[in-house]
């Protein structure tokens, strides 16, 4: 069982920057891939970032890319997704996930943090 708890949400106007956390409990947290997942209101949720176990490889999903940098520090058992130059259409909420692999998700979620970007 993985318990995941995410951070760092909020109001931000458009060209503004936020950082998610999700920290990670339960397991071995080094030992499996992370990533982020977001759900507009009436859309699916979708693909945002993951990153490796170790960190070395990171995959974004074309909306994001340039802007978003997936982390994690297995010593804090945290993962991060710093958020550059957001826009209205990242309003979303944002998801942790672990146990996935190159875009796609594993078996467990956090509960969401909400991200809302004004014009």
């Amino acid at each position: 069982q993985v318990q995941l708890v995410e951070s760092g949400g909020g109001l931000v106007q458009a060209g503004g920057s936020l950082r998610l956390s999700c920290v990670a409990s339960g397991r071995t947290f080094s030992t499996y891939g992370m990533g982020w997942f977001r759900q507009a209101p009436g859309k699916e949720r979708e693909f945002v970032a993951t990153i490796s176990w170790n960190g070395n490889r990171t995959y974004y999903a074309d909306s994001v890319k340039g802007r978003f940098t997936i982390s994690r520090d297995n010593a804090k058992n945290t993962l991060y997704l710093q958020m550059n130059s957001l826009k209205p259409e990242d309003t979303a909420v944002y998801y942790c996930n672990a146990g996935g692999g190159v875009r796609v998700a594993g078996d467990w979620w956090g509960q969401g943090t909400q991200v809302t970007v004004s014009s």
